[in-house]
């Protein structure tokens, strides 16, 4: 599966139940985004990544439009906003890990 195809997937709604993505699987994920060594995987639980901007007004227009990404996802990363820099961090809430639908929503970032 390559990242645009990724990028093209729906996350699909977790409710707890699953295992979180460990050891290869976690890492075959993340070799599918477009710019894997951009997100940092901590402690196979969670997806980091800064973006860097210009100014503030410019992360302001990228956190709306990734805020309209993920409302249409129904699958919501945890935002940092500061002036030029904005930080998204994902993970599954009911699983306390990742699952395939936070690296989904990571391809659809880096799309916006």
């Amino acid at each position: 599966m390559s990242a645009s195809t990724l990028a093209d997937r729906d996350c699909v709604p977790c409710r707890g139940g699953v295992p979180p993505l460990k050891g290869n699987d976690l890492a075959e994920f993340h070799r599918q985004l477009t710019n894997p060594a951009q997100w940092k995987i901590v402690n196979e639980h969670h997806l980091v990544r800064a973006y860097k901007f210009p100014d503030f007004k410019s992360a302001l227009a990228f956190v709306n439009k990734v805020g309209e990404v993920a409302e249409a996802q129904g699958h919501h990363p945890d935002i940092l906003l500061a002036w030029g820099k904005v930080e998204i961090t994902l993970w599954t809430h009911a699983v306390d890990g990742l699952t395939e639908s936070d690296f989904i929503l990571a391809a659809k970032i880096d799309r916006v």
